[in-house]
């Protein structure tokens, strides 16, 4: 396996088991996982949930070796990403754009810790 191909592997492995601390989180407080990478035209979003009231969180997870890193790796074109494949997934579900919901970004940092943002940001 060539050097790449080992970080590749290394980081894909990496944001699995981040998005799985998160997951843990969001269900300690009662969420559901609806889904997991789920993927559409627009693009990935990392997971998806569901609170008891019914509400969905889309949820952006960044992995590093701090809070503060990891936060700073969400961008922009990166938010209207998520917003469009939201968009997109908001088409299948029986409330469609009616739909209650928000947009989290969830930090993991180099311990594993994960941090919840609740409302990072808004469709445009």
């Amino acid at each position: 396996m060539t050097t790449a191909a080992f970080r590749s592997q290394t980081g894909f492995h990496a944001g699995l088991s981040a998005e799985a601390i998160v997951a843990r989180d969001y269900e300690r407080r009662g969420y559901r996982i609806a889904c997991r990478r789920w993927r559409g035209q627009a693009g990935e979003i990392d997971l998806i949930a569901e609170s008891p009231r019914g509400e969905l969180a889309f949820i952006e997870v960044k992995k590093s070796r701090s809070f503060h890193r990891a936060a700073e790796r969400v961008g922009r074109r990166q938010m209207q990403r998520i917003c469009l494949a939201a968009e997109e997934f908001l088409g299948t579900q029986p409330n469609g754009l009616l739909t209650d919901m928000r947009f989290d970004v969830g930090l993991v940092d180099g311990s594993g810790t994960a941090q919840i943002i609740e409302n990072a940001f808004q469709a445009a």
